[in-house]
């Protein structure tokens, strides 16, 4: 439905940006690019599991076609 997809795409936004700071903030202060790549490529599959199964969350107002 909308609202569901208005609440992913809220979450993806909030997620993304923090997770760059923090994947740049770890990366900057240890020296290590590793560590920046490594830290944003968890956090994405983190963030593919919270938004891309169909969880009844984004389902609760359902759209009522013709």
């Amino acid at each position: 439905d909308f609202e569901g997809q208005k609440l992913v795409e809220q979450i993806v936004k909030i997620w993304l940006a923090l997770t760059t700071v923090i994947a740049f903030v770890l990366g900057f202060a240890l020296q290590s690019l590793r560590i920046t790549f490594g830290t944003f490529t968890v956090s994405l599959i983190g963030l593919s599991l919270t938004v891309l199964p169909p969880w009844p969350m984004y389902n609760r107002h359902t759209v009522q076609w013709l």
